[in-house]
């Protein structure tokens, strides 16, 4: 990124910071509803002196908001009038709260453009009541004894009274301060004013600023020279004011124009894509994350100078002892997440954090981290739906402190369930790949280590000084399952790498790899099924939330029904494979001896094998693990294994003999009513000189009764010679009564039916048949 564009995205940055803080400031106030809005900003922190509080939080005491409400209560004279009267003030003050957070909403989603323009309708605001306020206190300085007593500037220059001039008490000098900064807020005010340009109208508005300064070289009254200020504010505030009603229609048009495009990206895209783009366009984890730094900073150099004063006391900051520190910190954590907005600040230095983690440990595992499955991200999500879920926001002093540490413990577990999700990938590699390179190897067995070491000592640290509780046992879980899970990882890295710089064939390895992910998986359902119940247990007895409810909708269904399904089907799967592997003759020592040949599944000699139905050889573990994919054999595609259906049974009889149609019967069928391109029945079967096919209706070209036979590997038909056909003496009569050039052409076809009698998968005349076949269901998976 180029320096311009580092520069503009840091003004973009800076822009939107400020409706951050206003959005913040109307959460703390509750839009209104809090009854304690003066008791908040009775101090700048919002609490009293959190040095002066034992617990090291800025709690007012329960005590002191009684006395306090009692010294300020305003309200009381509002019982003697009607109920309209009390609820009236309090409606307007929450519209007027929810007016503010609207504006301040919108202004952050505006673009650059628009947002300066609205920042210099803001500082021209500002600027206006600088000057004012400066006027006013030059006004009310001079005005008051002694230097009210003396004689106006304008008599005493006048009369060239040069030490009346000099000698006024400081008069002179702060009528000359007041005069420059006077005319530089004016000058600035017509750069930042966007209304009509006209040169009459600039030099009235610096005359308006400088106006109460000109009216205290005259002797006026008190009262008329406190009005003067106020007069001289109006003109600019009416140009401020026509500004901003100018530009409201248009204002009016653009949060419009915004809308209609929001909602033709969601009806084009999806609001996904909307959500994507402007979370890009908007820069939102920059922002957050700027926003909240700032206001942890505010918060921690007020903390510092209540710690240098708290008991009116200076105190210097070189004496910050450890327990002040900690202080602080608590003092800031919790005040760091109370309301939404600095929630969300929070989530993006988590995001940030557990980004740089996952790129750490990226350059420890010399891996190149998916930007979709960013640690950052998926740790940002974790611990904001912890949060709301947790009603943290909500929460008052030492128990919001405490939840978010516990969010912290979880946070930190599922960050070593991710680290776990990139090294094991890793040590699978290396395992099978016969890496050389020892300190690849090396730097994965220090992770796997950590992934050990880490949780073992959390769970000593919690089990001894925290009592058993339900959150406890949650962060205990989930920490056995990263290490029950790096064990296995481990196991299995050290059986490929046995396996990898074994000499012979290791046909058992499949079954140990197998029994060992069917531990780890299984004990990683049984802490699904307890963390299910451990999460109803504190739905319905300690906290509950419709957020809480959800997310236990969706761990029972990823991790508990999927889980089951997906191991089940597995279990399944293995089972219906060693079945049809053990259906299979073993190959004798002599016939391997004359085989002599690899298993062309894993190249790997053959020490055992198992024969298929097209005499070929495979390794017993390799074949398996082919039938997990295919039923078909690795080198020909013939299928290795098929069951009988129940109606192949009906069809063929206890015999299990193959059912041939005779091409006769289509007339029958015919006269009953059915159709011959309708499917009667599609039998399956067993085998057809080495080949499995299927039996269906058909007609010959040529009308002749033959049998109609369909090849399921290559989708051809061919057509037999009728069962029964042979030649006898009739055949030899008509053969005597042809002409000599039929005679030939009548040998021709004998001996083509003498041929395809014997050879029948041999020069057979080719056509396509018409049938409607049922769907093909999978007896293993069930599936069509």
């Amino acid at each position: 990124m180029t320096l311009q564009a580092q520069a503009l995205s840091f003004i973009d940055t800076a822009l939107r910071v400020p409706p951050l803080f206003i959005m913040d400031e109307v959460l703390k106030c509750c839009f209104g509803f809090s009854g304690s809005i003066q008791v908040r900003y009775a101090s700048l922190m919002g609490d009293e002196n959190p040095f002066l509080n034992d617990e090291g939080f800025g709690q007012i005491n329960h005590d002191d908001m009684k006395m306090w409400a009692a010294e300020n209560d305003t309200t009381a004279g509002l019982e003697n009038y009607t109920i309209l009267a009390n609820i009236a003030p309090t409606v307007v003050k929450i519209f007027m709260f929810m007016l503010v957070y609207i504006i301040a909403t919108v202004a952050f989603l505006l673009s650059s453009q628009r947002l300066i323009q609205v920042y210099l309708v803001v500082a021209s605001l500002a600027v206006v009541v600088a000057g004012y306020q400066v006027n006013m206190a030059t006004v009310r300085y001079l005005t008051s004894p002694p230097l009210s007593d003396r004689p106006s500037l304008i008599y005493s220059m006048l009369s060239l009274d040069v030490t009346a001039l000099w000698d006024s008490g400081g008069t002179f000098s702060t009528l000359t301060l007041n005069y420059v900064f006077q005319g530089s807020l004016g000058y600035l005010f017509t750069l930042l004013y966007s209304g009509p340009q006209y040169p009459m109208l600039h030099r009235l508005m610096i005359i308006s600023f400088l106006l109460p300064n000109i009216s205290l070289f005259f002797t006026f009254p008190t009262g008329v020279l406190s009005t003067i200020p106020l007069f001289a504010a109006l003109l600019p505030l009416a140009i401020v004011k026509y500004t901003v009603a100018s530009n409201l229609l248009k204002c009016t048009q653009v949060v419009i124009e915004g809308y209609q495009y929001a909602r033709r990206i969601m009806r084009d895209f999806g609001l996904h894509s909307l959500l994507e783009s402007e979370w890009v366009r908007l820069n939102v984890p920059n922002v957050l994350r700027t926003f909240w730094i700032i206001r942890v900073a505010q918060h921690v150099v007020i903390l510092l100078g209540e710690f240098m004063f708290a008991r009116g006391e200076y105190q210097s900051l070189w004496t910050l002892d450890l327990e002040a520190v900690y202080v602080i910190f608590k003092a800031v954590m919790t005040q760091g997440c109370e309301t939404a907005v600095a929630l969300l600040g929070m989530t993006s230095i988590v995001s940030y954090v557990s980004h740089y983690v996952g790129v750490v440990f990226q350059m420890i595992l010399l891996t190149v981290e998916d930007d979709e499955r960013s640690m950052g991200t998926v740790c940002a999500i974790l611990f904001f739906i912890l949060a709301e879920q947790s009603g943290l926001t909500v929460m008052e002093g030492e128990k919001r402190f405490v939840r978010l540490c516990r969010n912290f413990c979880l946070l930190f577990t599922a960050m070593l369930h991710f680290i776990h999700n990139m090294v094991n990938p890793v040590l699978m590699s290396l395992s099978a790949s016969r890496n050389p390179a020892l300190y690849r190897h090396v730097r994965a067995l220090i992770v796997c280590s950590l992934l050990v070491f880490l949780p073992v000592l959390l769970l000593f640290v919690l089990w001894s000084f925290y009592p058993l509780s339900t959150w406890l046992l949650a962060v205990s879980a989930f920490s056995i399952q990263v290490i029950v899970k790096t064990l296995v990882s481990l196991l299995i890295y050290a059986l490929f790498l046995v396996d990898a710089y074994c000499i012979t064939f290791w046909e058992r390895l499949d079954d140990y790899v197998y029994y060992i992910k069917a531990f780890g998986n299984s004990v990683e359902f049984v802490f699904g099924i307890l963390l299910f119940f451990n999460g109803a247990w504190i739905y319905f007895f300690e906290s509950g939330g419709s957020i809480r409810a959800f997310m236990m909708c969706i761990h029972a269904y990823f991790n508990i029904w999927c889980e089951a399904r997906n191991g089940w089907t597995v279990f399944m799967k293995r089972r219906t494979a060693v079945n049809k592997i053990n259906s299979l003759p073993e190959a004798t020592q002599e016939q391997l001896n004359e085989h002599d040949d690899v298993c062309a599944i894993c190249f790997q000699g053959l020490r055992s094998a198992k024969i298929t139905k097209c005499n070929h050889y495979f390794h017993s573990v390799c074949l398996r693990k082919w039938l997990y994919v295919q039923d078909s054999c690795p080198l020909c595609h013939e299928t290795l294994y098929k069951t009988e259906t129940t109606n192949e049974k009906q069809r063929t009889g206890e015999n299990g003999g193959n059912v041939v149609w005779d091409m006769g019967q289509d007339q029958e069928i015919g006269r009953q009513g059915i159709q011959p391109n309708e499917i009667v029945g599609n039998v399956e079967m067993h085998m057809w000189r080495d080949r499995d096919i299927d039996v269906i209706l058909g007609e010959d070209m040529n009308g002749r009764n033959r049998e109609v036979v369909i090849d399921n590997e290559v989708g051809e038909a061919v057509i037999l010679a009728a069962q029964g056909e042979h030649h006898d003496e009739r055949d030899l009569h008509h053969y005597h009564q042809l002409e000599p050039q039929e005679q030939e052409q009548y040998i021709n076809r004998v001996q083509f039916q003498d041929n395809e009698r014997e050879h029948p998968n041999e020069n057979n005349e080719l056509f396509t048949v018409r049938s409607r076949r049922g769907p093909i269901i999978d007896q293993d998976i069930g599936q069509q």
